[in-house]
Protein backbone atom coordinates (compact mmCIF):
# COMPACT_ATOMS: atom_id res chain seq x y z
CA UNK A 1 0.00 0.00 0.00
CA UNK A 2 1.36 3.41 -0.98
CA UNK A 3 0.63 5.79 1.88
CA UNK A 4 -0.35 9.36 1.16
CA UNK A 5 1.17 12.19 3.15
CA UNK A 6 -1.51 12.14 5.86
CA UNK A 7 -1.39 8.36 6.23
CA UNK A 8 2.40 8.41 6.53
CA UNK A 9 2.14 11.11 9.22
CA UNK A 10 -0.27 8.88 11.12
CA UNK A 11 1.97 5.82 10.68
CA UNK A 12 4.94 7.72 12.10
CA UNK A 13 2.67 9.06 14.84
CA UNK A 14 1.77 5.55 15.99
CA UNK A 15 5.41 4.94 16.92
CA UNK A 16 6.51 8.43 17.93
CA UNK A 17 3.53 9.15 20.19
CA UNK A 18 3.93 5.76 21.88
CA UNK A 19 7.57 6.53 22.69
CA UNK A 20 6.57 9.98 23.93
CA UNK A 21 3.88 8.55 26.21
CA UNK A 22 6.31 5.97 27.51
CA UNK A 23 8.97 8.55 28.38
CA UNK A 24 6.40 11.00 29.76
CA UNK A 25 4.94 8.40 32.12
CA UNK A 26 8.27 7.05 33.30
CA UNK A 27 8.75 9.25 36.38
CA UNK A 28 5.16 8.67 37.55
CA UNK A 29 5.28 4.86 37.36
CA UNK A 30 3.75 3.06 40.35
CA UNK A 31 2.49 6.38 41.67
CA UNK A 32 -1.08 7.36 42.59
CA UNK A 33 -3.71 8.74 40.27
CA UNK A 34 -3.34 12.48 39.75
CA UNK A 35 -5.86 15.27 39.48
CA UNK A 36 -6.71 16.81 36.13
CA UNK A 37 -4.96 20.00 37.21
CA UNK A 38 -1.64 18.23 37.88
CA UNK A 39 0.97 19.36 35.36
CA UNK A 40 2.63 16.41 33.60
CA UNK A 41 6.30 16.81 32.68
CA UNK A 42 9.24 14.72 31.59
CA UNK A 43 11.51 13.69 34.45
CA UNK A 44 13.88 11.02 35.71
CA UNK A 45 12.16 7.67 35.52
CA UNK A 46 11.31 5.42 38.42
CA UNK A 47 14.00 2.98 37.29
CA UNK A 48 16.50 5.73 36.49
CA UNK A 49 15.68 6.42 32.85
CA UNK A 50 16.86 9.86 31.80
CA UNK A 51 14.86 12.91 30.81
CA UNK A 52 12.91 11.98 27.68
CA UNK A 53 14.26 8.41 27.65
CA UNK A 54 11.80 5.68 26.78
CA UNK A 55 11.61 2.50 28.83
CA UNK A 56 11.11 -1.19 28.13
CA UNK A 57 7.76 -0.50 26.47
CA UNK A 58 9.37 1.15 23.45
CA UNK A 59 12.66 -0.74 23.64
CA UNK A 60 10.81 -4.02 23.05
CA UNK A 61 8.93 -2.52 20.11
CA UNK A 62 12.16 -1.65 18.33
CA UNK A 63 13.09 -5.16 17.07
CA UNK A 64 9.63 -5.40 15.50
CA UNK A 65 10.13 -2.06 13.78
CA UNK A 66 13.64 -3.06 12.66
CA UNK A 67 12.25 -6.21 11.06
CA UNK A 68 9.65 -4.24 9.12
CA UNK A 69 12.16 -1.62 8.03
CA UNK A 70 14.29 -4.48 6.67
CA UNK A 71 11.29 -5.87 4.74
CA UNK A 72 11.13 -9.00 6.86
CA UNK A 73 7.94 -11.00 7.16
CA UNK A 74 6.37 -11.03 10.63
CA UNK A 75 4.83 -14.41 9.89
CA UNK A 76 8.22 -16.00 9.26
CA UNK A 77 9.38 -18.14 12.23
CA UNK A 78 12.97 -16.99 11.69
CA UNK A 79 11.93 -13.35 11.93
CA UNK A 80 10.04 -13.99 15.16
CA UNK A 81 12.96 -15.94 16.61
CA UNK A 82 15.27 -13.04 15.79
CA UNK A 83 12.93 -10.56 17.48
CA UNK A 84 12.90 -12.71 20.61
CA UNK A 85 16.70 -13.04 20.44
CA UNK A 86 17.05 -9.26 20.36
CA UNK A 87 14.79 -9.07 23.40
CA UNK A 88 16.98 -11.65 25.12
CA UNK A 89 20.13 -9.61 24.45
CA UNK A 90 18.48 -6.36 25.53
CA UNK A 91 17.21 -7.87 28.78
CA UNK A 92 20.73 -8.63 29.98
CA UNK A 93 21.50 -4.95 30.58
CA UNK A 94 18.06 -3.28 30.60
CA UNK A 95 17.14 -1.07 33.56
CA UNK A 96 13.73 -2.69 33.80
CA UNK A 97 12.25 -5.90 32.37
CA UNK A 98 8.70 -7.04 33.09
CA UNK A 99 8.33 -10.00 35.42
CA UNK A 100 6.61 -12.26 32.88
CA UNK A 101 8.98 -11.24 30.08
CA UNK A 102 12.07 -11.86 32.19
CA UNK A 103 10.81 -15.26 33.35
CA UNK A 104 10.47 -16.39 29.73
CA UNK A 105 13.63 -14.83 28.32
CA UNK A 106 15.79 -16.27 31.08
CA UNK A 107 14.82 -19.78 29.94
CA UNK A 108 16.08 -19.21 26.41
CA UNK A 109 19.62 -20.07 25.42
CA UNK A 110 20.69 -18.92 21.98
CA UNK A 111 20.27 -20.00 19.32
CA UNK A 112 16.58 -20.72 19.75
CA UNK A 113 13.49 -20.86 17.55
CA UNK A 114 10.06 -19.26 17.66
CA UNK A 115 8.75 -22.62 18.86
CA UNK A 116 11.28 -22.60 21.72
CA UNK A 117 10.14 -19.17 22.85
CA UNK A 118 6.49 -20.12 22.63
CA UNK A 119 7.15 -23.30 24.60
CA UNK A 120 8.94 -21.29 27.29
CA UNK A 121 6.03 -18.84 27.47
CA UNK A 122 3.54 -21.69 27.76
CA UNK A 123 5.62 -23.36 30.47
CA UNK A 124 5.83 -20.17 32.53
CA UNK A 125 2.09 -19.72 32.11
CA UNK A 126 1.38 -23.26 33.28
CA UNK A 127 3.71 -22.90 36.24
CA UNK A 128 2.27 -19.60 37.47
CA UNK A 129 -1.30 -20.13 36.31
CA UNK A 130 -1.39 -16.81 34.49
CA UNK A 131 0.51 -14.70 31.97
CA UNK A 132 -1.85 -11.80 31.34
CA UNK A 133 0.51 -8.91 32.04
CA UNK A 134 0.46 -5.89 29.76
CA UNK A 135 3.97 -6.54 28.43
CA UNK A 136 2.68 -7.84 25.11
CA UNK A 137 0.36 -4.91 24.39
CA UNK A 138 2.90 -2.23 25.25
CA UNK A 139 5.20 -3.25 22.38
CA UNK A 140 2.65 -4.29 19.76
CA UNK A 141 2.07 -1.05 17.86
CA UNK A 142 4.62 -1.48 15.05
CA UNK A 143 3.05 -4.80 14.01
CA UNK A 144 0.23 -2.93 12.27
CA UNK A 145 2.71 -1.20 9.94
CA UNK A 146 3.37 -4.50 8.21
CA UNK A 147 -0.25 -5.12 7.25
CA UNK A 148 -1.74 -1.92 5.87
CA UNK A 149 -2.78 -3.32 2.49
CA UNK A 150 -6.35 -4.28 1.69
CA UNK A 151 -7.32 -7.74 2.87
CA UNK A 152 -4.43 -8.30 5.29
CA UNK A 153 -6.44 -8.32 8.50
CA UNK A 154 -6.15 -12.08 9.02
CA UNK A 155 -2.37 -11.95 8.67
CA UNK A 156 -2.20 -9.03 11.09
CA UNK A 157 -4.22 -10.92 13.68
CA UNK A 158 -1.97 -13.96 13.33
CA UNK A 159 1.24 -11.95 13.57
CA UNK A 160 0.03 -9.96 16.59
CA UNK A 161 -0.94 -13.14 18.40
CA UNK A 162 2.26 -15.00 17.64
CA UNK A 163 4.41 -12.07 18.74
CA UNK A 164 2.37 -11.70 21.93
CA UNK A 165 2.85 -15.37 22.73
CA UNK A 166 6.61 -15.20 22.42
CA UNK A 167 6.42 -14.14 26.08
CA UNK A 168 2.74 -13.88 27.12
CA UNK A 169 0.73 -17.03 26.52
CA UNK A 170 -2.67 -16.06 27.91
CA UNK A 171 -5.54 -15.56 25.44
CA UNK A 172 -6.30 -12.07 26.74
CA UNK A 173 -2.93 -10.95 25.39
CA UNK A 174 -3.65 -12.38 21.95
CA UNK A 175 -7.08 -10.75 21.76
CA UNK A 176 -5.93 -7.39 23.11
CA UNK A 177 -3.02 -7.18 20.68
CA UNK A 178 -5.23 -8.16 17.74
CA UNK A 179 -7.91 -5.58 18.58
CA UNK A 180 -5.41 -2.79 19.24
CA UNK A 181 -3.43 -3.43 16.07
CA UNK A 182 -6.58 -3.59 13.96
CA UNK A 183 -7.64 -0.24 15.44
CA UNK A 184 -4.20 1.24 14.70
CA UNK A 185 -4.34 -0.08 11.15
CA UNK A 186 -7.81 1.40 10.64
CA UNK A 187 -6.73 4.76 12.06
CA UNK A 188 -3.61 4.97 9.88
CA UNK A 189 -5.64 4.16 6.79
CA UNK A 190 -8.66 6.38 7.53
CA UNK A 191 -7.85 8.77 10.38
CA UNK A 192 -10.80 7.34 12.30
CA UNK A 193 -11.07 5.69 15.70
CA UNK A 194 -12.99 2.40 15.69
CA UNK A 195 -11.88 -0.28 18.14
CA UNK A 196 -15.06 -2.31 17.67
CA UNK A 197 -14.29 -2.86 13.98
CA UNK A 198 -11.84 -5.57 14.98
CA UNK A 199 -14.35 -7.58 16.99
CA UNK A 200 -15.21 -9.76 13.99
CA UNK A 201 -11.68 -11.20 14.24
CA UNK A 202 -12.22 -12.33 17.84
CA UNK A 203 -13.66 -15.80 18.39
CA UNK A 204 -17.43 -15.78 18.89
CA UNK A 205 -17.26 -17.12 22.43
CA UNK A 206 -15.04 -14.19 23.50
CA UNK A 207 -16.51 -11.44 21.36
CA UNK A 208 -19.30 -10.28 23.69
CA UNK A 209 -16.90 -9.98 26.60
CA UNK A 210 -14.59 -7.72 24.62
CA UNK A 211 -17.52 -5.68 23.32
CA UNK A 212 -18.54 -5.02 26.93
CA UNK A 213 -14.97 -4.17 27.97
CA UNK A 214 -14.67 -1.69 25.09
CA UNK A 215 -18.04 -0.14 25.89
CA UNK A 216 -17.08 0.26 29.54
CA UNK A 217 -13.87 2.10 28.65
CA UNK A 218 -15.62 4.20 25.98
CA UNK A 219 -18.32 5.57 28.29
CA UNK A 220 -18.27 9.38 28.28
CA UNK A 221 -16.63 10.75 31.39
CA UNK A 222 -14.49 7.73 32.16
CA UNK A 223 -10.82 8.29 32.90
CA UNK A 224 -7.74 6.04 33.02
CA UNK A 225 -7.80 6.39 36.80
CA UNK A 226 -11.07 4.42 36.74
CA UNK A 227 -9.04 1.46 35.46
CA UNK A 228 -5.87 2.08 37.48
CA UNK A 229 -6.42 -0.79 39.89
CA UNK A 230 -4.76 -3.75 38.26
CA UNK A 231 -3.63 -1.90 35.12
CA UNK A 232 -0.61 -4.15 34.97
CA UNK A 233 -3.14 -6.66 33.56
CA UNK A 234 -3.43 -6.42 29.81
CA UNK A 235 -7.21 -5.97 29.89
CA UNK A 236 -7.14 -3.09 32.36
CA UNK A 237 -4.24 -1.45 30.51
CA UNK A 238 -6.23 -1.76 27.26
CA UNK A 239 -9.25 -0.13 28.90
CA UNK A 240 -7.21 2.62 30.57
CA UNK A 241 -5.54 3.53 27.28
CA UNK A 242 -8.84 3.49 25.42
CA UNK A 243 -10.54 5.69 28.01
CA UNK A 244 -7.71 8.23 27.65
CA UNK A 245 -8.31 8.40 23.91
CA UNK A 246 -12.11 8.40 24.02
CA UNK A 247 -12.35 11.22 26.54
CA UNK A 248 -9.65 13.53 25.19
CA UNK A 249 -9.63 16.01 22.34
CA UNK A 250 -6.05 15.82 21.08
CA UNK A 251 -2.84 13.85 21.34
CA UNK A 252 -1.23 15.74 24.20
CA UNK A 253 -4.42 15.62 26.27
CA UNK A 254 -4.64 11.86 25.64
CA UNK A 255 -1.12 11.13 26.85
CA UNK A 256 -1.40 13.40 29.87
CA UNK A 257 -4.68 11.73 30.85
CA UNK A 258 -3.05 8.30 30.52
CA UNK A 259 -0.27 9.37 32.89
CA UNK A 260 -2.69 10.95 35.36
CA UNK A 261 -4.39 7.57 35.67
CA UNK A 262 -1.59 6.35 37.91
CA UNK A 263 0.04 2.97 38.61
CA UNK A 264 1.61 1.60 35.38
CA UNK A 265 1.74 5.05 33.83
CA UNK A 266 4.47 4.60 31.24
CA UNK A 267 2.88 1.47 29.81
CA UNK A 268 -0.67 2.83 29.67
CA UNK A 269 0.61 6.02 28.03
CA UNK A 270 2.71 4.03 25.56
CA UNK A 271 -0.30 1.91 24.60
CA UNK A 272 -2.53 4.99 24.32
CA UNK A 273 0.12 6.69 22.21
CA UNK A 274 0.14 3.88 19.66
CA UNK A 275 -3.49 4.42 18.76
CA UNK A 276 -3.72 8.16 19.47
CA UNK A 277 -0.67 8.73 17.29
CA UNK A 278 -2.32 6.78 14.49
CA UNK A 279 -5.36 9.05 14.80
CA UNK A 280 -3.72 12.46 15.21
CA UNK A 281 -0.36 11.91 13.48
CA UNK A 282 3.26 12.66 14.28
CA UNK A 283 2.70 16.31 13.43
CA UNK A 284 0.72 16.60 16.69
CA UNK A 285 3.65 15.47 18.86
CA UNK A 286 5.11 18.69 20.33
CA UNK A 287 8.54 19.52 18.93
CA UNK A 288 9.97 19.98 22.43
CA UNK A 289 8.91 16.43 23.24
CA UNK A 290 10.50 15.01 20.10
CA UNK A 291 13.73 16.81 20.83
CA UNK A 292 13.98 15.08 24.21
CA UNK A 293 13.04 11.58 23.07
CA UNK A 294 15.74 8.93 23.01
CA UNK A 295 16.33 5.36 24.09
CA UNK A 296 17.46 1.84 23.34
CA UNK A 297 19.30 1.12 21.16
CA UNK A 298 20.79 4.64 20.96
CA UNK A 299 17.95 6.07 18.88
CA UNK A 300 16.16 9.41 18.79
CA UNK A 301 12.84 10.63 17.42
CA UNK A 302 14.38 11.23 13.99
CA UNK A 303 15.48 7.59 13.88
CA UNK A 304 11.96 6.40 14.70
CA UNK A 305 10.61 8.49 11.81
CA UNK A 306 13.27 7.11 9.47
CA UNK A 307 12.50 3.52 10.43
CA UNK A 308 8.75 3.97 9.94
CA UNK A 309 9.37 5.56 6.54
CA UNK A 310 11.53 2.59 5.59
CA UNK A 311 8.86 0.17 6.75
CA UNK A 312 6.23 2.04 4.78
CA UNK A 313 8.30 1.73 1.62
CA UNK A 314 8.46 -2.05 1.86
CA UNK A 315 6.02 -4.60 0.57
CA UNK A 316 5.42 -6.07 4.02
CA UNK A 317 2.33 -8.13 3.58
CA UNK A 318 2.58 -11.89 3.61
CA UNK A 319 0.55 -14.23 1.42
Amino acid sequence: MTLNEQQLDRAIGSVLASAAGDALGSQYEFGPSLSDTQKITFGIGFFGHGLGEWTDDTSMAMPILFALADARNLLDPETLADIAAQWRNWSETAQDVGTQTRAVLQQLNQPFTEADARAAAAEVHERSGRSGGNGSLMRTGPVSLGFLKDGTEAQLVEAAGRIAQLTHWEQDNVDACALWNLAIRHAIRTGELDVTAGLEWIACERRDRWRELIAEASTPGTHPRDFAEGNGWVVRAFQAALSAIMNSNDLVETLEAAVRGGKDTDTVAAIAGQLAGAIYGASQVPAQWSELLHGYPDLRATDLERLVRQAAEQDQCAG
